[in-house]
């Protein structure tokens, strides 16, 4: 049996296991999990069920090491967030799985920007690694539908089970000889990584454009984020309300309908209206009701500068409080 080492640091991580450890002796899974923790890590413990070990050392030098000493017919990533150079390369073959339609979002964070720029489809991609930024043979490809409801979640689930079917079938066929399709390097484009901060909505931008951000950045992501008087929240469920009132006298942010019975606020965006209908006040808060906390038709969501000056002054008054004393 030839054997696998899978490098799977994210989401992906758990359908690639359990589809290569189908076939495959896999030698070990890189995965960062804290020592005596692994109960608490889904892939670990799945790992832990089949009989691999856990690599947690995920740093490219540490991969090195795992490779050299288990010496695999093939490395599989799915989930790493490192690129391997050269000097890793050379010491055989390397497979790589890609949730979009490469030659198309290369790069980070895929899932996410095809919601965000309201692509109708992604796709699983699964290549063979080659130096360059996911530019390798394409050894199977498989389009995936993006609804106007679904989130990053509903897309994650859907291409980690096309990843468990067809992952792998795949290696195995590359192993066997099979060389892969050239990609069209003329029609490449780039993704590039995205941080938290990234996700803070501009209550300026059109109704679509902030419902397709609050949907993906839904779980494993942190959310797309406002503020309500200088204070962060999280918004986590919306949606467009498309036969709301017609507002010509318009703020961006402003609650202009609340309903403490369902729970809900209708918020005015630069075209239209959101409802908003449950968030999170505090990082990993539970959820609430977005009416419990947003009490006001005269509040606005955003940062603003009257919130920050009024935070500003209070400052200033408990400091001159600390120094009278």
């Amino acid at each position: 049996m030839k054997r696998i080492l899978l490098l799977g640091m994210g989401p992906t991580a758990l359908s690639a296991l359990e589809s290569l450890a189908g076939q495959f002796h896999v030698v070990g899974i890189v995965r960062q999990v804290q020592t005596g923790a692994e109960t608490d890590d889904t892939v670990a413990r799945r790992a832990h069920e089949l009989a691999v070990p856990v690599l947690p050392d995920v740093s490219l030098d540490g991969v090195q090491r795992a490779i050299g000493e288990s010496q695999p017919h093939c490395t599989v990533v799915s989930s790493y967030d490192r690129i391997l150079g050269p000097h890793i390369l050379g010491h055989g073959k390397f497979v790589n799985v890609h949730y979009a339609a490469l030659p198309h979002y290369r790069g980070r964070a895929n899932v996410n920007w095809a919601i965000i720029n309201g692509e109708p489809e992604t796709a699983i991609t699964i290549h063979a690694i080659t130096p360059g930024l996911d530019d390798g043979n394409i050894l199977f490809q498989q389009a995936v539908a993006i609804g106007p409801d679904d989130t990053a979640t509903d897309i994650y689930d859907t291409l980690n089970e096309i990843q468990r079917e067809a992952l792998s079938e795949t290696v195995a066929r590359y192993l066997d000889g099979f060389s892969g399709v050239p990609q069209n390097e003329s029609e490449s484009t780039y993704g590039c990584s995205r941080i938290p901060a990234d996700g803070e909505i501009d209550w300026s931008k059109s109704t679509d454009h902030i419902y397709a951000l609050i949907r993906a950045l839904s779980p494993p992501y942190p959310g797309a984020h406002s503020y309500l008087e200088a204070r962060r929240i999280t918004i986590l469920r919306a949606s467009p309300l498309r036969d709301g009132r017609r507002y010509v006298g318009r703020v961006p942010g402003r609650v202009v309908g609340r309903s403490r019975a369902d729970g809900y606020v209708d918020v005015l965006t630069g075209d239209g209206m959101l409802r908003v209908h449950e968030v999170a006040m505090d990082k990993d808060g539970e959820t609430i009701p977005a009416a419990a906390v947003i009490t006001s038709s005269r509040q606005t969501l955003g940062l603003r500068n009257p919130d920050l000056l009024l935070r500003i002054e209070e400052l200033e008054r408990r400091l001159n409080a600390l120094t009278k004393k």
